[in-house]
């Protein structure tokens, strides 16, 4: 059985992603580059707008990961979110642990 697209096989210690408000984004650094997810809240919804993998990253699941803990940092701050961004509204149906995020 293969990894489902976008999946990591096994989580990796890429290390933190961190919310970046300053610049409405998420980030996650692995070997030297920097994965985004570009949001803005509006009336209590983080709206995803964009997601950025560098090229040599893609197919990794690095994407993944970053949506995963950004989609955990807005049920911690009582957001629901909206994926504008394809990734993020697929991410979202293809877990359910995150449809309660959905407004």
């Amino acid at each position: 059985m293969g990894k489902a697209k976008g999946e990591p096989a096994a989580r990796r210690n890429w290390g933190s992603v961190r919310d970046n408000p300053e610049l409405n984004r998420f980030e996650l650094d692995v070997d030297g580059d920097t994965a985004l997810a570009y949001y803005r809240i509006d009336n209590g919804v983080m709206v995803f707008t964009s997601t950025q993998t560098p090229p040599r990253l893609r197919g990794q699941g690095v994407a993944s990961e970053l949506i995963r803990n950004a989609l955990e940092f807005a049920r911690a701050r009582g957001l629901k979110v909206r994926g504008d961004c394809s990734f993020v509204a697929d991410y979202v149906q293809r877990h359910q642990e995150f449809r309660d995020l959905i407004p």
